[in-house]
C-alpha cells in the first residue's frame, strides 16, 4: 500500500508598497521571515527603486501597485508603507485582487475612507492588520489584568503622554508631512495622527475603546509651533461608551526628547506603560516595581490570522476608535499658531527646532487634571471664556481711588470668573475665580497645579459636607488616619445670578455624587479700587440645607488630621520662592498657620512682579487661618477647625473676608495704611 502524500501549505507570497522610510524596516523584518520559510517577497513597489542588494533575486520591482498586481505575481499579503492619503485606495486595490492587507497607521485619512475599505474587506472575506506595532506588546495583557483585578482600586482615568522633538528636517522630508490635506485630499498628519499616533491607539486600546461604537466624544486642543499645517503640541481628550476619560498630552517641541508612555490612574495605584520599551512600572502603596515584556510581530500575527484563525492584534476594525479620534482632528479647526514669543529655536538649518516654553509642566498637569491646555490657561492656548470678568478703571497715579474716572478711562481685568464645569470629576467641580491679578497686571492665583489638581484658585470648598467631598482629591477619614479616594465626590453649579457694576451676587446648589442637592449657597463678590496700587476684593457666602435637615460642615481636622481644618473660603496662589507670611503679632508659617489674627499678609515674587496680598477677617470672626508656605503656596480660612459647624434652615452659616491685592512688597506700616484707605473708600 502506498504510503500517504504529504501536503506542504504554499508559502504566502509578500508584497511590499513602499520601501523607503519604514519601508525599510519591513525589508528587515521580511528578510528575517523568508530566511525562516515563512514568507517569500515576491516584489517591491516604489517610484524610487530600493538600492541595489537591497531585495531577493527573486523579487521583482515595480513602479507602483497597479503595474505590481496587473503583472499577474498575485501576492497574498500587501504591506503598505506609503503616504498616508495613499493608504485607502492602496488597501481597496489589494483587497480587489484577493490579497490581505498590512497597512501602516493611520491605516485611511477619514472616517469615510475608513468604512469605505472596511466594508471592501468583509465583502472579500480578506485581512486587514494596522500598524500600531506597541498593540503586539505582551505587556497589554498584563495592564488588563491589573485593572480586571482591582489590584489598581477604581480607575480614575487614562493618560497618554508624549514629549518629542521633531525639526524643520523632519516636515521637509516629504511633500505630505506636516499637511492636513493637499489639493483638497485629505492627509491629517500631525502629533496625535502620526508622529505620536501610537499613544493615541495604545491609550484608547488600554481604555477599552476599539471600535467606533466605543468612542462617546473627542475634544481636541490643537497647536502648532512649526511653520506647518498640522498641529505639533496638542491635547486629546476621549470619552469612552464605558465611562473612561482619557487624555493625550502631546508634543514635537519639547526640550529634549522622552520615551511616550500610557499611563492607568487607580484609586490604589497606577501602571505606567512605555510602549516603545515593552516596559511596565507599577507603583502602588507597597513601592514600585518595572518588567519589561516581549512583543508579538505583527506581520506574524497576520500570517498566523491566515493560516489558523488566530486573532489580529491590530485588526482594521479595532483601529474605528482611532479613526474616531482622527476624524475629530481631521474635521477640527486648523491648529492655532504658538505665538513666537512663547518659542525658542534651538540649532540651526534643518537641524532647528522648536521649544514650547513650559510644555513639559503643562504635558504633567494635563495627565495629571485631565485638562486641556485651554482649561490649564496656557498663555498662548485659546482663552477659556470666563462666565464674568472683574474690571476696574485704571486709577493714575497720584490721583485717589475715590475719584470720579471719566467715560474713557481704561478698564482693568482684575480677575475672571470661571464655572468649573470643564473640571474632572474627582476634583469637585465648581466655580472659581482665576486669574486675579494687580492692578499691574501680576497674576496672583494658580489653579489646577501639579502637586494638587484640585485647587482651584479663588473659591469656596469644603472637604466633608455630610460625608461628600467638595474639595477634590483624596478624603481624610479618621478610620483610615490618612487620605483615601473614595467615590464622593460633590459639585457646585450655579443656579441664578445678578450683576450690578463691580457686585456679582448668585445662587449655587451644591449636589452629592447622585445629583442630589445638600446646600443651597447665597454668594455675593464685590470688589473695589483702594489706591493706584491696590483693590480690595469681598467674599460674602451663605450656607444653608437644601432639605429641612441640618448639615454638618467639617474638615481633615474635624476627622483627626492635625492642624488640617482648611475648608471655607481658600485661595490658591502661584509658585513664589521667595514668599512672607505674617500677622501683626507674629510671622512665618508656623507662627500664623491657626492664627484668629485681624489680618494676615502674603508677599512675594510671582512670574509678572512682585505683590503683597493682605487678607482682612470679617470683625465678628473666630475662624483660624489656614496658612501653607513650605509644601505649596495656599491660605484659607477655616469654617471647621477642630469641629464640625451645623448649618440649618434656622441657623443658616455665613462668612465673610475680604483680601487686598496690591502690587510690590508692602511692610506693615504699609499695610496698616492699606487698611487704613480701604476704610477710607468705602
Amino acid at each position: 500500500m502506498d504510503a500517504p502524500q504529504q501536503v506542504h501549505a504554499r508559502v504566502p507570497r509578500v508584497a511590499l508598497v513602499g520601501v523607503h522610510g519604514y519601508g525599510e524596516r519591513h525589508l528587515a523584518n521580511l528578510a528575517r521571515l523568508q530566511k525562516g520559510g515563512a514568507v517569500e517577497l515576491v516584489a517591491v513597489a516604489d517610484p524610487h527603486p530600493p538600492a541595489p542588494g537591497a531585495l531577493p533575486g527573486s523579487a521583482s520591482v515595480f513602479a507602483s501597485l497597479a503595474e505590481l498586481l496587473a503583472a499577474g505575481l498575485a501576492p497574498d499579503v500587501v504591506i503598505l508603507a506609503t503616504p498616508i492619503q495613499t493608504h485607502a485606495a492602496l488597501s481597496l486595490a489589494a483587497l480587489a485582487a484577493g490579497a490581505d492587507v498590512y497597512v501602516e497607521k493611520p491605516p485611511v485619512a477619514s472616517l469615510a475612507q475608513f468604512q469605505e475599505v472596511l466594508a471592501a474587506a468583509e465583502a472579500a472575506g480578506r485581512l486587514v492588520q494596522v500598524g500600531f506595532q506597541s498593540l503586539g506588546s505582551q505587556a497589554l495583557p498584563a495592564i488588563k489584568n491589573l485593572m480586571d483585578s482591582g489590584s489598581l482600586g477604581t480607575v480614575l482615568g487614562v493618560t497618554a503622554t508624549g514629549q518629542w522633538l521633531r525639526t524643520k528636517g523632519y516636515f521637509g522630508r516629504s511633500r505630505w508631512a506636516g499637511k492636513r490635506s493637499i489639493n483638497g485630499v485629505d492627509v491629517v498628519d500631525g502629533v496625535c495622527t502620526n508622529a505620536l499616533a501610537h499613544a493615541v491607539a495604545t491609550a484608547l486600546h488600554i481604555a477599552g475603546a476599539h471600535t467606533l461604537a466605543d468612542v462617546v466624544s473627542v475634544e481636541t486642543d490643537l497647536y502648532r509651533a512649526h511653520a506647518t499645517q498640522s498641529d505639533d503640541t496638542s491635547v486629546l481628550r476621549i470619552r469612552t461608551a464605558a465611562g473612561r476619560t482619557l487624555v493625550c498630552a502631546l508634543t514635537l517641541c519639547a526640550p529634549e526628547q522622552e520615551n511616550p508612555s500610557v499611563t492607568v490612574h487607580g484609586t490604589e495605584g497606577q501602571v505606567t506603560f512605555y510602549y516603545t520599551q515593552d516596559e511596565l512600572v507599577i507603583t502602588a502603596q507597597d513601592g514600585e516595581r518595572r518588567q519589561v515584556f516581549g512583543r508579538f510581530d505583527l506581520l506574524e500575527n497576520l500570517l498566523s490570522a491566515r493560516a489558523n484563525s488566530t486573532e489580529l492584534l491590530s485588526s482594521l476594525e479595532h483601529a474605528g476608535a482611532f479613526t474616531a479620534v482622527l476624524e475629530s482632528i481631521r474635521t477640527a479647526p486648523d491648529p492655532q499658531e504658538i505665538g513666537s514669543q512663547y518659542v525658542t529655536w534651538e540649532g540651526d538649518g534643518d537641524l532647528a527646532h522648536p521649544v514650547v516654553h513650559g510644555i513639559s509642566d503643562l504635558i504633567k498637569r494635563s495627565a495629571l487634571s485631565l485638562a486641556t491646555f485651554s482649561e490649564l490657561g496656557a498663555p498662548w492656548a485659546r482663552p477659556l471664556r470666563p462666565t464674568h470678568v472683574l474690571e476696574l478703571p485704571a486709577v493714575p497715579r497720584g490721583v485717589s481711588a475715590i475719584s470720579t474716572a471719566p467715560p474713557e478711562t481704561k478698564q482693568l481685568r482684575v480677575a475672571e470668573y470661571l464655572d468649573g464645569s470643564h473640571v474632572r470629576h474627582t476634583s469637585s467641580p465648581r466655580p472659581y475665580l482665576h486669574p486675579v491679578r494687580t492692578l499691574a497686571g501680576t497674576v496672583v492665583t494658580d489653579h489646577q497645579p501639579a502637586d494638587h489638581v484640585w485647587h482651584l484658585g479663588v473659591g469656596v470648598a469644603l472637604q466633608d459636607v455630610d460625608g461628600i467631598n467638595f474639595w477634590g482629591g483624596r478624603t481624610y477619614t479618621r478610620d483610615a488616619g490618612a487620605y483615601v479616594w473614595r467615590p464622593d465626590h460633590g459639585s457646585i453649579r450655579r443656579t441664578s445670578i445678578h450683576e450690578d457694576g463691580a457686585t456679582l451676587r448668585e445662587t449655587l446648589a451644591w449636589s452629592g455624587p447622585d445629583g442630589a442637592d445638600v446646600l443651597h449657597e447665597d454668594r455675593l463678590w464685590s470688589w473695589r479700587a483702594v489706591s493706584p496700587s491696590a483693590w480690595q476684593l469681598t467674599l460674602d457666602f451663605t450656607l444653608s440645607p437644601a432639605t429641612e435637615n441640618a448639615v454638618h460642615l467639617g474638615s481633615p481636622g474635624t476627622h483627626g488630621r492635625h492642624e488640617g481644618g482648611y475648608g471655607g473660603f481658600f485661595w490658591r496662589l502661584p509658585e513664589n520662592p521667595d514668599a512672607t507670611v505674617w500677622t501683626e503679632s507674629a510671622s512665618g508659617e508656623e507662627n500664623v498657620h491657626g492664627s484668629t489674627a485681624p489680618w494676615l499678609a502674603w508677599s512675594g515674587t510671582f512670574s509678572e512682579g512682585s505683590a503683597t496680598l493682605v487678607y482682612v477677617a470679617a470683625e465678628e470672626s473666630t475662624d483660624p487661618w489656614f496658612v501653607r508656605v513650605s509644601g505649596y503656596p495656599g491660605v484659607g480660612q477655616s469654617l471647621a477647625w477642630e469641629r464640625p459647624v451645623i448649618t440649618s434652615s434656622e441657623a443658616p452659616v455665613h462668612r465673610s473676608v475680604s483680601v487686598v491685592i496690591a502690587d510690590g512688597i508692602l511692610g506693615t506700616a504699609e499695610i496698616q495704611q492699606v487698611l487704613s484707605d480701604r476704610k477710607e473708600t468705602r
